[in-house]
């Protein structure tokens, strides 16, 4: 196109080859950056969980519960119950591992920027070995957990599933406290 212009342009002809040299120049950097990306995206290789975080951050908490209570029945847990709202005593499901052993589980559904704090830990804690007399407690966020909320996990043995746990649990890998 820009050959074409500059044969039937007499008086603007060195701008204009100009102007094509600049388009080629943009084209070159652009085919270079196209190649780089594609070396890029194929180093890093697929993404098998494109989307999961995606859907379970768009569900409100009733139903991040109920996709909770899912899990466990896929996993082999039994008697899967979910009592998330007022009157809940501090657990959201309730359920029976494949081994027999009884489980309780916290669900919390929160913005991604916002940790779990140690306080939700301490709330749970009680709530699932003093009133729940439970075998295992699960305490499951779309979220990460502050660095006291994890101590007060290793310490009590609360298993903690946070959001890049949940993604590769909600994409059919088994919890290790499952199997």
């Amino acid at each position: 196109m820009f050959n074409a212009l500059i044969e039937a342009s007499g008086e603007h002809r060195k701008e204009l080859i100009s102007l094509r040299d600049d388009v080629e120049k943009i084209e070159r950097k652009l085919c270079n950056h196209h190649h780089r990306l594609r070396h890029l995206e194929h180093a890093q290789g697929p993404r098998p969980y494109t989307g999961i975080m995606a859907s379970i951050d768009a569900m409100n908490w009733r139903e991040f519960e109920h996709h909770i209570a899912v899990l466990l029945r896929r996993d082999g847990c039994t008697d899967v119950v979910v009592h998330g709202g007022p009157g809940d005593r501090g657990v959201d499901v309730t359920a029976v591992t494949a081994d027999g052993r009884s489980i309780v589980v916290q669900c919390k559904s929160f913005a991604p920027y916002r940790p779990v704090w140690s306080g939700e830990l301490h709330k749970f804690l009680g709530a699932s070995f003093v009133q729940h007399g439970a075998d295992v407690a699960l305490f499951v966020a779309t979220t990460s957990f502050a660095p006291d909320a994890r101590t007060i996990a290793e310490t009590y043995g609360i298993t903690l599933v946070d959001r890049a746990h949940l993604e590769k649990w909600s994409a059919g890998v088994t919890l290790p406290i499952l199997r």
